[in-house]
């Protein structure tokens, strides 16, 4: 990551200690207004002591915990009807349905071997001579 994304240019070339101990506005985006407001509203002025107010510390925690966390009952009910709804929709989706009394096929169609007639020729030709018959 290229430290200049995130600090003015100013502290680009600064190591991390520097960057740390000074002023919040060193961060990119945050103005001497915006680290004046940060200042009386919650007594920090370094970028170190920003990073360990409490404050930021849960809002992080709580961010990574949220990405973490599972679908509630509610968000899963949800799915749940969205899939119902979906299925009811497209039936065609579905595989057909077998009736549970078929458990095999007691004659195997009739096939024909390719070697010997190949697309069905010789059968159509027997046809077309009885039909002319």
């Amino acid at each position: 990551m290229n430290i200049d994304t995130i600090v003015d240019q100013e502290y680009a070339d600064k190591s991390f200690r520097d960057i740390v101990n000074a002023p919040i506005s060193a961060l990119r985006g945050v103005s001497a207004k915006d680290a004046k407001a940060l200042q009386q509203a919650f007594g920090v002025s370094t970028v170190r002591e920003l990073s360990n107010l409490n404050f930021v510390k849960w809002a992080s925690a709580l961010a990574i915990l949220a990405d973490e966390e599972g679908m509630s009952g509610e968000e899963k009910a949800k799915d749940a009807l969205l899939d119902d709804a979906v299925e009811m929709t497209f039936p065609a989706s579905d595989p057909i349905s077998v009736d549970a009394g078929i458990t095999r096929i007691e004659v195997a169609p009739e096939k024909v071997h390719a070697h010997d007639d190949h697309q069905h020729a010789g059968r159509h030709e027997v046809t077309a001579a009885k039909k002319s018959s």
